[in-house]
């Protein structure tokens, strides 16, 4: 598996992959804009091309942007869903101007109309996105959630209704983060706990459709619907998952993103302590 985190943009995109090199990731994720707002500032020719040189330079893999936490494509408020697609639209746009390969997002929750009215909300608000995008490359996957209050996709069976009712499924995936699917109530602390989850997904959604890891210990108990991030390790899941993905074949070519509390040299500590789990 290939480690990394979600690093800063401070200054400019093209310094994101000077922060992955002092935080020692193999990969990194950025936001492409302040993910507390609406608004675009255009990414300048000079930043994407600096942006690609120092991460080919550094020998960094730019595999993700993780849009905002404004979103809500299930939003029974139609101006906040518009928004949320268009946000999506240029987000995708922009991954392809920099080269990379994947655009991570909250799917959103239904604010009281019900999850099956939410689902379908979703579905219509992807199909949206990639019918007015000019992006032609970049993969939108929806994460994983912990069920806080009414945010959907903590089940598995709602990636799959999402994805029935899309008209093309070439261009989505699922981002599995550790915290958020332990916290919704899935056992991953046992290499043998988190294979039967791991088979789960397969029959539910398809393991095609598994691009990206965030990983995350929880400070929640399991099944407590909570999201709130710990060090790997130090949290309620504990090291076991961690050794069985780091060392899983079948996630070998597949990201790990840590998204842990802290900054550069909490992203190091734990990425020392991710590769000492590697066997051998």
């Amino acid at each position: 598996m290939k480690l990394g985190a979600h690093v800063s943009i401070r200054g400019g995109v093209e310094n994101a992959p000077l922060y992955g090199k002092a935080a020692t990731c193999d990969v990194i994720q950025i936001f492409s804009k302040n993910q507390l707002q609406w608004k675009f500032s255009p990414l300048t020719d000079e930043s994407v091309s600096l942006f690609k040189k120092r991460a080919k330079e550094l020998n960094i893999e730019p595999v993700s942007i993780h849009a905002s936490y404004l979103l809500n494509l299930a939003s029974p408020n139609e101006a906040i869903r518009k928004k949320s697609i268009e946000n999506l639209k240029v987000e995708l746009e922009r991954a392809d101007m920099l080269g990379i390969s994947y655009v991570v997002f909250h799917p959103g929750a239904h604010k009281g109309v019900g999850e099956a009215v939410g689902l379908k909300n979703i579905s219509t608000s992807l199909n949206e996105v990639f019918k007015i995008s000019h992006s032609k490359n970049s993969i939108l996957l929806l994460e994983t959630t912990a069920g806080e209050g009414t945010t959907l996709c903590y089940r598995f069976e709602h990636f799959a209704q999402i994805f029935d009712a899309l008209n093309d499924t070439s261009r989505v995936g699922v981002c599995f983060d550790t915290c958020h699917v332990f916290a919704a109530g899935y056992d991953i602390r046992s290499k043998i706990a988190f294979e039967d989850v791991i088979s789960e997904f397969d029959n539910i959604i398809g393991l095609s459709f598994l691009k990206l890891f965030h990983l995350n210990d929880s400070k929640r108990a399991l099944g407590e619907r909570i999201d709130r991030h710990e060090e790997i390790g130090r949290g309620k899941i504990g090291e076991c998952a961690f050794h069985f993905l780091v060392n899983a074949k079948q996630f070998e070519n597949i990201s790990g993103i840590l998204e842990i509390p802290g900054d550069i040299d909490g992203y190091k500590r734990n990425l020392k302590v991710l590769r000492g789990l590697i066997d051998g």
